[in-house]
Parts: structure tokens; C-alpha cells; sequence
């Protein structure tokens, strides 16, 4: 697969690296993560920046974490309650720290959802960057949500989809029965967008012929 090869190179040595590295500065960036955390909801976050001598990326980004009770009804003001910030990053390297120590799609439990946003659109429908956009989704059988979601979003930061700016970010849904992926663009009714969108998704996925992709609006979603 042809992912920029800075990902595939640092993954590698990231995993090299686990053993020697579990204990002292990954116990302190939780701590900062968590404090961050908190002042999230008053303070303005700090814009990410790369760190010498990494690898920046086009576009800075931030991972989400959602959960609901299921057969609870949600509300748009219940969803922005139950959105939490995970992080944000701007160059390769932040993004594996991350992704090391996020639990993989496959392995979460419930009705929980990761999302991967550009840094200052909110996963949600009501966001001006979203509100004339839509998504295409991909229901998966269970087992394959952690591959996909891996492949999708490695897609995204290196820029695989070649559409300028209309990728707004990703989501990957955990369902009892199955799973779902989601990539949201700005303009729903860009159709030559929407169309290398599906076509990058179907080879960056390598998904199987009879997988079924549908494309929504968000203000379908809405209704």
C-alpha cells in the first residue's frame, strides 16, 4: 500500500520502542493529557505545533472520544456532553504517541466511537465546516473496524485523497452487531469529491466487491 512512508517507517520504530519506554515520560504526557483535559471545556486550547525535527503534517488534527447509553434519546446539547477531546497533534511523530496508547476500534466495548477532526471542527453536524457536507459510511462485520480505521485515517494524514480541502475528518463507530466507518467532507453536492472520495476509500481500504458504501448528507442525518 502506498501510505507516505514516514507513517510506516515511525510505526515500526515506535514499536521497537515500547518496552524501554513504558514507564517515566509516557505516565507524564497522561497527566498532562488529562490536565489538558480538563481546562478543555474554559481555556482555549493551545494550536499544536510539529516539535523539532519532525515530521509536520498539511493539516493539524484532534482525536475524540464518544460513548452513549444505548435506547437513551440524544439530543445535540446531550452528544456535545458526551464528546470528549482526547488531543491534538500537527506532525507524525504526536500522531503515534497518541495512537500507541488509544484502545483499537475492535477492542472497545458498547456504543463508543473514536473521531479524527481537523484541529477546530467539532465532530458534529452543526459545525460550520460540516453543515453542508455529508459522509460516506461503510458498515463493517466485526473484526474489522481496528484494519480499516487504521488504514482510513493513515489515508487521511497523508493525504491520500487528494480533494484540497474538503476532508473535514473520520469516524469509526463500535456497534453490538457491527461496526461503521465514516469519512466527512465539506460539500455534499460536489459530486466529483464525493466519487474520488468512495474511490480512494474502496483501494486505501481494500474492502471486499460486495461491501456496501453509502453516501449521506448531514442534513438527511438531521431530519
Amino acid at each position: 500500500m502506498s501510505n507516505n512512508y514516514d507513517f510506516s517507517v515511525l510505526k515500526d520504530d515506535d514499536s521497537g520502542d515500547h518496552d524501554q519506554d513504558n514507564s517515566s515520560p509516557k505516565d507524564g504526557e497522561k497527566e498532562k493529557n488529562e490536565e489538558e483535559e480538563k481546562d478543555s471545556n474554559t481555556t482555549k486550547r493551545k494550536v499544536a505545533v510539529p516539535g523539532a525535527g519532525e515530521h509536520p503534517l498539511q493539516y493539524n488534527y484532534t482525536f475524540w472520544y464518544s460513548r452513549r447509553t444505548p435506547g437513551r434519546p440524544t439530543s445535540t446539547q446531550s452528544y456535545e456532553q458526551n464528546i470528549k477531546q482526547i488531543g491534538s497533534f500537527a506532525s507524525v511523530e504526536q500522531f503515534w504517541r497518541f495512537y500507541s496508547h488509544m484502545i483499537r476500534p475492535g477492542d472497545l466495548t458498547g456504543h463508543s466511537d473514536f473521531h479524527l477532526f481537523k484541529e477546530g471542527i467539532k465532530p458534529m453536524w452543526e459545525d460550520d465546516a460540516n453543515k453542508s457536507g455529508g459522509k460516506w459510511i461503510i458498515r463493517l462485520r466485526k473484526g474489522l473496524a481496528s484494519r480499516c480505521w487504521e488504514n482510513l485515517i493513515l489515508a487521511m494524514l497523508g493525504e491520500q485523497f487528494m480533494v484540497g480541502e474538503e476532508i473535514c475528518g473520520a469516524v469509526v463507530s463500535v456497534r453490538f452487531q457491527e461496526d461503521i466507518i465514516s469519512i466527512w467532507n465539506k460539500t455534499a453536492s460536489d459530486q466529483a469529491t464525493t466519487a474520488r472520495i468512495r474511490d480512494t476509500l474502496r483501494r486505501v481500504l481494500n474492502l471486499p466487491p460486495n461491501t456496501i458504501m453509502e453516501y449521506k448528507t448531514h442534513t438527511d442525518s438531521i431530519k
